[in-house]
C-alpha cells in the first residue's frame, strides 16, 4: 500500500484501539525495521529481538489507549520497544543466560590486554585488569550492575555498552538529557567503585 493510499495515522490509532488488528498492522509496519534495530542493539541476538519484538507488539496494541498524543506515535512505540528490550535483558540475567562476556575485557594466556567494544570509560583500568583473573572481574562486574538502581543500569547499558549517544538515550527513556548524564555518571562511579579493590592506587 502506497502512502497515498495508506489511512491517516491518526485514523489507524482510533481503529486500532477499537480492536481493528488489520489497522493496527497498517499502523506499526512502516516502524517495524526502526523497532526491530533498536531491539537488537540491547539484546544482541536474533531469536531474543524477534520474541522481545512479538511481545512489545502485543504490548502496544493492548496499551495503545495509553497513548495520549504528545509525541509521535514512532517516539512513544519505539520507547515502549525498548522498554521490553530491557526487561527481557533484566529476565535473562537473572537467569544467569547471560554473563556480560562479550562486554568484559579478555586476558590472554601471555598476560596480553585485548579490549571488547562496550566499556570505553574503563579504559584507563585496563593496565589493571590486565593482571586480574577474568572470572573475578566477572564478578565484579555483575556484583557493580546488580547494586546500581534500576534506572541507573537503564542508561549505563544503551551509553556505555550499547554505544547510544546522550539524546538517543534520552529519547528511548523519555527522561532529560541532563539526567541522562546524572545517571550516567552515578552508575560509573558505583561500577568503578566495586573494581577498586583491582586498581590498587591508580586513579579511579
Amino acid at each position: 500500500m502506497s502512502d497515498q493510499e495508506r489511512p491517516p495515522e491518526s485514523d489507524l490509532i482510533a481503529r486500532s484501539i477499537e480492536g481493528d488488528g488489520d489497522a493496527f498492522g497498517l499502523l506499526v509496519q512502516p516502524y517495524l525495521g526502526l523497532f526491530s534495530a533498536g531491539i537488537q542493539r540491547i539484546l544482541q541476538d536474533t531469536l531474543d529481538t524477534q520474541d522481545a519484538l512479538q511481545e512489545a507488539l502485543l504490548t502496544l496494541f493492548t496499551q495503545l489507549h495509553r497513548f495520549q498524543g504528545k509525541s509521535k506515535f514512532s517516539t512513544w512505540a519505539y520507547r515502549v520497544c525498548l522498554n521490553e528490550a530491557l526487561m527481557a535483558r533484566r529476565s535473562r540475567i537473572r537467569r544467569r543466560e547471560d554473563t556480560l562476556e562479550d562486554f568484559l575485557p579478555h586476558v590472554t594466556p601471555e598476560g596480553h590486554h585485548q579490549s571488547r567494544e562496550g566499556l570505553k570509560d574503563l579504559q584507563q583500568e585496563a593496565t589493571a585488569l590486565e593482571h586480574v583473573e577474568e572470572a573475578q572481574v566477572r564478578q565484579k562486574v555483575h556484583e557493580g550492575l546488580h547494586r546500581l538502581s534500576e534506572e541507573q543500569r537503564a542508561v549505563f547499558v544503551l551509553r556505555d555498552l550499547q554505544g547510544m549517544d546522550t539524546e538517543e538515550v534520552a529519547s528511548a527513556l523519555g527522561i532529560s538529557r541532563g539526567l541522562v548524564r546524572q545517571r550516567l555518571h552515578r552508575a560509573r562511579l558505583g561500577l568503578r567503585s566495586t573494581l577498586a579493590p583491582f586498581l590498587g592506587h591508580g586513579k579511579v
